[in-house]
């Protein structure tokens, strides 16, 4: 069998890939990328005009999730219906988010860690949960961003300033963080979020 090998986002997409994708025209990696980038900075835009702060809850997460992918993806802002390699059961979603969601609401009314470690335990569950089919780390990020802007009136994270979307040393610091944090230890996590 032969192999074929793709230069960075030239691969076309594999079935799985494109289930549920809106633009039909899209055949690669890097188009299925840049259409999702244009759409986050569609829902980026729609933030900046209203600042929300009632966040935490079910409603505000599927409506970001939807205003990010909603050009992209038919499923965008809905919970995903079947278990991922990552993630709760897809049947026990609405019930694990509730929980963080009243998790970090006694955080917050408690103190009971530094506004940004809260921030970046809230991002942290989420991606463990998994709620959608795909875009989970960058909706998490967003709404963690949104956390510390609009409930903290601090400055968002900066992620390390790097595209964690494709493979690189910047999203191998992230997953390292990302599973340090899956043992309670949120050192790395804090610091890349911060870098």
């Amino acid at each position: 069998m032969i192999e074929f090998k793709y230069p960075q986002g030239t691969a076309p997409l594999n079935k799985d890939d494109i289930e549920g994708l809106l633009p039909i025209h899209i055949t690669t990696r890097a188009e299925l990328d840049r259409w999702e980038q244009d759409n986050i900075n569609e829902a980026l835009a729609w933030l900046e005009n209203r600042k929300p702060k009632d966040i935490l809850n079910e409603t505000f997460m599927k409506l970001l999730h939807r205003k990010m992918f909603g050009n992209v993806w038919k499923w965008a802002g809905k919970f995903r219906q079947s278990n991922k390699n990552i993630g709760v059961d897809w049947y026990q979603i609405p019930v694990e988010l509730k929980k963080l969601c009243d998790d970090v609401e006694y955080w917050i009314n408690n103190k009971s860690f530094s506004e940004d470690e809260i921030a970046a335990r809230f991002h942290h569950r989420l991606v463990s949960i998994h709620l959608f089919p795909n875009g989970n780390g960058r909706h998490a990020r967003l709404i963690a961003d949104i956390l510390m802007e609009n409930v903290f009136g601090r400055h968002s994270f900066t992620w390390g300033n790097a595209n964690l979307v494709t493979s690189g040393d910047d999203r191998d610091r992230y997953m390292k963080s990302l599973y340090a944090a899956d043992k309670g230890d949120y050192t790395g996590l804090l610091e890349f979020a911060r870098s």
